[in-house]
């Protein structure tokens, strides 16, 4: 409630507004009083607000860059993961990199095949001894993140055996899946 004072009257008593001494109350506090303490606190926030160490406000470039960094990371975990069932003679570990999906193609030479299956299937036929294993290495793995659910991967690949050291490149496609980074695309060529 408001009430009208002047410096010659009491509090309540009712005044003109064209009076020169007169000064606004609200619940006992004059306005001009009021005025100069939100005035002084505004002031106060401003100073202490322009003074205090600003928190880190990170660029739409920065949020992508680091957003980007998780995802590389967990495609390389991956690959990372596949070379080492590979290395234990483990196909079915090495094909877990794989989505489990009768879309999936791989191609290599001539050859193309699609589904989880057969991809696992092709390997187990073509890999059916540790010596035809031998051990798998990735090297220039050159990561790009084409979109917050896809990942392009192209690098080489070698492996050492005993009697020969086959080698040559791919590209992979990742997706993110329920399983987590998946590859749903890959083409692999062997050096002649």
């Amino acid at each position: 409630m408001l009430y009208m004072r002047s410096r010659n009257t009491d509090l309540g008593q009712p005044i003109l507004f064209n009076n020169p001494e007169l000064t606004v109350v609200r619940r006992g506090i004059p306005m001009k009083q009021k005025l100069s303490v939100s005035t002084a606190l505004l002031a106060l926030t401003i100073i202490t607000s322009t003074l205090a160490p600003a928190k880190s406000i990170q660029s739409p470039s920065s949020v992508l860059e680091k957003r980007n960094a998780r995802i590389i990371a967990a495609v390389r975990s991956v690959l990372e993961a596949q070379s080492d069932a590979w290395n234990r003679g483990d196909v079915t570990g090495f094909m877990d990199g794989y989505a489990r999906s009768p879309d999936i193609t791989f191609i290599s030479g001539d050859s193309f095949t699609r589904g989880w299956q057969t991809v696992h299937d092709r390997y187990k036929k073509n890999y059916d001894s540790r010596e035809k294993m031998g051990t798998l290495t990735y090297s220039d793995l050159e990561p790009t993140v084409l979109s917050p659910d896809v990942v392009m991967v192209k690098g080489r690949w070698h492996l050492q055996r005993a009697k020969d050291e086959p080698h040559g490149r791919f590209t992979l496609i990742f997706r993110r899946t329920k399983a987590g980074w998946r590859i749903v695309h890959d083409h692999t060529s062997s050096a002649s």
